[in-house]
């Protein structure tokens, strides 16, 4: 096995890393990704006579060749060499687009690789903090043009895509595979996250109802909807800290990932890392960098795109960039799902929504705050009433503890029911506000009769 090359044995330790450790990195978002990784064959690296040629030529291909997501890396220079040289804007949104996908999948690959030798509770961190790096990096880009709209739009699709999308296509998937048997899962992750994706959906809830029912005078209505989303964000992320040490120390047992699950169909095994610690940092710094600057092109492409395919930017930023900015992940859900391990799949797409939704979008709330624009938890009607009904049906889906393909399929077909809606609609950026606040003023005379 690779692992037990001199070339990867970075701290000299390896060998007596604890159980614990080696397990400590495994949550469902890294068993997702794993099922897309690939055995290296190191029979010619092997044969290489200097050591750091060696080491460098292994790690390159573990990092690099590691996944069957390898086809999709030379997106990565040809997006690069689109913008440099002006083309069209969206060949470049496309291949951008297309290039984060591997990115994503390595960069959580590169965290479990990190948590073998920083422990189980460094590793959780690590994970909570990087599980969706994407987002959060396409969030700060749109923030720093002034796109509030886009990053409300991003971060609503991520959490609509796992809990329709994701979650259904697993359950679909998982329920054909195996309509001989009754599929089970553990209710007690999935009431935690049910809860705490209900307390987000009130701070949601709130900011909307503020708007219609405050008094005419616009400023000081928009000034207090931004107070209270502030202070519902802090409330936010106290609540996902909160999580965090009921994750990893409290209640570690409710979201470990099973230990029968550490070698796939492939062979792979995770019981010890593939690289050092070092090279892990080097690589994850390295991959992250790319991923900003592919979010950058990303989020300076959408309009134009948007204007060139005849979608709307609402569509683009709630449908197209979740579902390919997160494919991998999702991939390996609906594998595990497959082989009837729903635990796995329930862990990808409610942890990251709970993830989005409690971390990546209050603390782009904050962000905002820092660096003076105002971005509040208002997404409107119509953004809002589909965040709303989805929680309530995914929450109904999951109250019995068991699947079956009916209820994937009814998921599925929730989310492209919205998903035509935003098709269908045309609002431009910055305009949502106007339209909702003429249904204000003819709502206003109904509630103030």
């Amino acid at each position: 096995m690779a692992s037990t090359e001199p070339w990867l044995m970075e701290n000299g330790n390896l060998k007596g890393m604890s159980k614990e450790t080696r397990h400590g990195g495994r949550t469902a978002h890294n068993m997702s990704s794993s099922s897309l990784r690939k055995k290296s064959d190191m029979t010619l690296v092997s044969k290489v006579h200097s050591e750091l040629v060696r080491r460098l030529l292994a790690n390159f291909q573990e990092v690099i060749f590691g996944t069957k997501l390898t086809v999709l890396f030379p997106a990565i220079p040809l997006a690069i060499v689109a913008e440099r040289y002006g083309f069209g804007r969206p060949w470049i949104f496309a291949l951008s687009l297309l290039a984060l996908t591997p990115l994503a999948e390595r960069i959580s690959f590169l965290t479990e690789q990190i948590a073998y030798y920083t422990g189980p509770t460094v590793g959780g961190l690590l994970n909570a903090t990087c599980g969706n790096a994407t987002e959060l990096i396409i969030a700060i880009f749109a923030l720093i043009r002034h796109k509030v709209d886009v990053v409300k739009y991003s971060l609503l699709g991520s959490i609509l895509s796992n809990l329709l999308l994701v979650l259904g296509t697993s359950l679909l998937c998982g329920g054909l595979a195996n309509m001989e048997k009754e599929q089970k899962f553990d209710r007690k992750q999935a009431d935690v996250n049910s809860l705490m994706l209900l307390l987000a959906l009130l701070c949601h809830t709130l900011p909307l109802m503020l708007r219609y029912a405050g008094e005419s005078d616009g400023p000081s209505t928009a000034e207090a909807i931004v107070n209270l989303s502030r202070v519902s964000s802090i409330v936010m992320l106290i609540l996902y800290f909160a999580y965090l040490v009921f994750q990893l120390w409290t209640h570690r047992r409710l979201f470990e990932a099973s230990e029968e699950e550490d070698e796939d169909d492939d062979g792979v095994s995770q019981e010890s890392p593939v690289i050092g610690l070092w090279s892990g940092v080097t690589w994850l710094i390295g991959m992250t960098a790319f991923v900003a600057l592919l979010s950058e092109y990303v989020v300076g492409t959408i309009e134009e795109t948007s204007a060139s395919w005849g979608i709307s930017v609402s569509f683009i930023s709630i449908i197209l960039l979740p579902i390919v900015g997160n494919a991998a992940e999702h991939a390996g859900s609906i594998i595990f799902a497959f082989k009837n391990k729903l635990d796995i799949s329930l862990g990808v797409a409610l942890g990251s929504a709970t993830q989005i939704a409690l971390f990546v979008v209050p603390l782009s709330v904050v962000i905002a705050w820092i660096i003076g624009i105002k971005m509040d938890l208002d997404f409107n009607l119509l953004e809002t009433g589909s965040l709303a009904l989805s929680i309530i049906v995914t929450a109904f889906t999951l109250q019995d503890g068991t699947s079956h393909y009916m209820k994937g399929l009814i998921l599925v077909l929730c989310y492209i029911v919205i998903g035509a809606c935003f098709f269908v609609s045309k609002t431009p950026l910055n305009q949502t506000n106007v339209i909702n606040l003429g249904i204000e003023s003819s709502a206003e005379g109904i509630f103030r009769v």
